[in-house]
């Protein structure tokens, strides 16, 4: 809610190991990031460690091309030429790629499918939180299908019509049902239902930048 005090953020990344790798060739590394790494450096020394750096220390010409959450976790393309970022970063601009992911949310949703079609804007005395703006939001639109109830939870698979920061999590929200373990918009009941953000980029689509044939790319939900 705005007015709510943003807790303090202490950055403890998974410890680095073998570099998580789902696909790589001569133009594109597609990895599956691991909850609790940032994408880029923060902007202190103690939060240089990040999913770029580890990318790097195995493919040095390694590119962030898009960004996932710290804490959402799953498919991540980079890129390893400048080619392939100019040509897959124009597809995530012109909103060519295709992604689902999947969530795990608080509560028995109602109805199998639906779209929140919310705009949204960032809640500046609660950086980095979101909120829902009509007055001043970017437009914003998720579709969602619920996977499976059980237990008073939902799984859900999310598709983002739009890339908006927090989308996802601020449109669950919205809907009543936010994700577990979410720590900065979930109520204490649903923040302490997992030690983690239930919520992985589970696949991600687009063209490929030699030649331009689709691919499509996934990673199972760890939870």
């Amino acid at each position: 809610m705005p007015g709510d005090t943003p807790r303090p953020f202490v950055y403890s990344p998974p410890p680095a190991g073998a570099l998580p790798v789902i696909h790589a060739d001569d133009h594109i590394l597609v990895v599956d990031k691991p909850s609790g790494l940032l994408t880029v450096p923060g902007n202190r020394p103690e939060r240089a460690d990040c999913l770029e750096a580890r990318a790097r220390a195995e493919f040095p010409t390694a590119r962030i091309i898009h960004r996932l959450d710290m804490d959402t976790s799953g498919v991540i393309v980079l890129a390893l030429t400048t080619h392939a970022q100019a040509h897959i970063g124009k597809q995530f601009e012109k909103r060519m790629t295709s992604k689902s992911y999947v969530a795990r949310v608080q509560g028995e949703m109602t109805g199998r499918s639906g779209r929140v079609d919310q705009p949204i804007i960032t809640d500046w005395p609660n950086r980095p939180k979101q909120m829902i703006c009509h007055d001043r939001g970017r437009n914003a639109v998720t579709d969602w299908e619920v996977m499976d109830i059980a237990d008073g939870v939902t799984r859900v698979r999310l598709c983002p019509l739009t890339g908006r920061s927090h989308q996802l999590r601020v449109h669950m929200l919205f809907l009543g049902h936010p994700i577990l373990g979410d720590n900065l918009y979930a109520p204490p009941a649903a923040l302490t239902a997992s030690d983690r953000l239930c919520l992985h980029a589970q696949q991600l689509g687009f063209r490929h930048p030699d030649g331009g044939a689709p691919v499509s790319f996934e990673s199972p939900a760890p939870f």
